[in-house]
C-alpha cells in the first residue's frame, strides 16, 4: 500500500520555479530522509504533498478531504512555537483531535502515554509547556505529532536545535515506527543521521531530484560535491554507517 504519491509534482514560488518532476512514492516501513542544501526545496515539497501550496502535479494526500488526510498523515512543520501555557501531556493529547468524539477513549490516552514516552517526556507531563527550554519544546511537539498514530509522518527538520542524545533518540522513534510499519519523511540537514538511521534518502537539488535510493548509493562523492560543494569521509562499521562532510570544495 502506497502511503504518499507524488507524480510530476512542480512548484513555483513568486515567479521562481523551486522545482519540477519530482515523482516518488512512500510505502509502509520506510524511514526516508529529505536532504538537500538550503533553498533547495524539501520545505516546499513537504508543504505541496500536504496540499498547502499551490503546486502543478499530483500528490495523493493534497487529494484527499481534509478529516481523511489528518488521519493518513501527521505533519510536523519547522516552526516550534507554543502559545498556549498548557500542560505537555494536555499538548501532546490535542495529536489525537483527527480521531476524538467529544471524550477521550482508552485508545486516546494509550497513544499519548506512548508518545510521551518515546519522547522521555512522562516526568514532564504535568508542566507547563510554554515554560520549557527550546529543545524541551520541540521534543513536546514531536511527541505530539507521534500521538496523532498516522500511518505517514512528515517532519520538517524535526531534530534541529536539540542536543546530540535527543537527535539520536528521535532518530531512533521514526525507525522503530518504519520497523512496526509505518512510515516517516523527514527533511534532515544532518548527513550523519540520515546515513546512518534512515532506509532511504532523496537528494533535491538544483529544482529537481538528484537522487533517490539506499544512503551509500546517494551519499556518494560525486553527487555529495554536486549538491553540497563538499568533500566527505564515509565508512560501513560494526556500528553502523558514518558519514562526516569534511572541507568545502573551492
Amino acid at each position: 500500500m502506497t502511503l504518499l504519491a507524488l507524480r510530476d509534482l512542480s512548484v513555483t514560488l513568486r515567479d521562481r520555479r523551486v522545482f519540477s518532476g519530482v515523482s516518488l512514492d512512500i510505502q509502509p516501513g520506510e524511514l526516508v530522509g529529505l536532504i538537500g542544501p538550503n533553498g533547495a526545496g524539501k520545505t516546499t515539497l513537504m508543504r505541496a504533498a500536504l496540499g498547502l501550496l499551490e503546486h502543478q502535479g499530483s500528490s495523493s494526500l493534497a487529494a484527499m478531504e481534509a478529516r481523511a488526510r489528518a488521519r493518513a498523515v501527521a505533519w510536523m512543520p519547522q516552526s516550534r512555537e507554543i502559545a498556549w501555557p498548557v500542560t505537555v501531556e494536555a499538548l501532546v493529547t490535542l495529536g489525537r483531535t483527527p480521531h476524538r468524539a467529544r471524550q477521550l477513549t482508552d485508545t486516546d490516552r494509550a497513544a499519548t502515554d506512548r508518545a510521551l514516552e518515546w519522547m522521555g517526556l512522562s516526568d514532564m507531563r504535568h508542566r507547563t509547556a510554554t515554560r520549557l527550554s527550546g529543545g524541551e519544546q520541540a521534543r513536546v511537539l514531536i511527541a505530539r505529532a507521534l500521538a496523532q498514530d498516522t500511518p505517514l509522518l512528515l517532519a520538517d527538520e524535526p531534530v534541529a536545535g536539540l542536543d546530540p542524545a535527543h537527535q539520536i533518540q528521535t532518530m531512533q522513534t521514526f525507525a522503530q515506527m518504519a520497523q512496526a510499519g509505518r512510515a516517516v519523511l523527514v527533511s534532515l540537514h544532518d548527513l550523519g543521521l540520515a546515513a546512518r538511521y534512515c532506509s532511504r534518502l532523496v537528494l533535491l537539488g538544483q529544482g529537481r531530484v538528484m537522487a533517490d535510493g539506499a544512503p551509500d548509493q546517494v551519499l556518494t562523492p560525486d553527487l555529495v560535491a554536486a549538491a553540497f560543494g563538499i568533500t566527505a569521509y564515509s565508512a560501513d562499521t560494526d556500528q553502523g554507517r558514518v558519514f562526516q562532510p569534511l572541507e568545502v570544495l573551492e
